[in-house]
């Protein structure tokens, strides 16, 4: 199975990351946090949003983001911010690929855009300033879904079953 890499860059909202989490873990991505973050990682608001997931999730912390850098040094990287010109559905996501989103408050750092601008996307939204932005969680939920739309949903169960009825059976 190709690799997918989700990356918060200082997240603050406990309950944002424990959803976060929980997609990871259904989806096989691997969840990468930079530090600091506005919350302790052992937040009850954190483990009861994705508690009964946490044994299937990969997670790695990071002091900083030049720390992340030093110890990911290969990989596509793409950037998630409303102040990107390029839509996220007009990439084509490569395996070992860095989907990066900033906290909640400010977004990634500017700098960080400014440097990689090539590669960086936005979701897009409705035309008005009083919608500033999606929330946290749902945005990675579009980005890790549109890279595996991408791939096919490699290893990904994609049919489900009826408890009390079989699809099959005709009336």
């Amino acid at each position: 199975m190709p690799t997918l890499n989700i990356v918060l860059v200082e997240p603050e909202i406990p309950q944002n990351t424990g959803n976060i989490a929980r997609t990871c873990a259904a989806t096989g991505s691997r969840l990468h946090i930079v530090e600091p973050m506005g919350f302790k990682i052992d937040d009850r608001k954190l483990k009861r949003a994705g508690l009964d997931y946490w044994h299937l999730l990969d997670i790695t912390y990071y002091k900083d983001i030049d720390d992340f850098f030093e110890r990911n040094p290969e990989g596509q990287r793409v950037f998630f911010t409303t102040k990107a010109l390029n839509r996220y559905s007009d990439v084509k996501y490569s395996d070992n690929v860095y989907l990066f989103f900033g906290k909640e408050t400010k977004g990634l750092p500017e700098e960080l855009l400014f440097k990689n601008r090539e590669n960086c996307v936005r979701i897009p939204m409705l035309n008005d300033s009083s919608a500033r932005s999606l929330n946290l969680s749902n945005s990675v939920a579009i980005a890790v879904y549109e890279t595996l739309r991408q791939w096919d949903f490699p290893e990904l169960l994609c049919s489900g079953r009826l408890t009390r009825f079989d699809w099959n059976d005709a009336e």
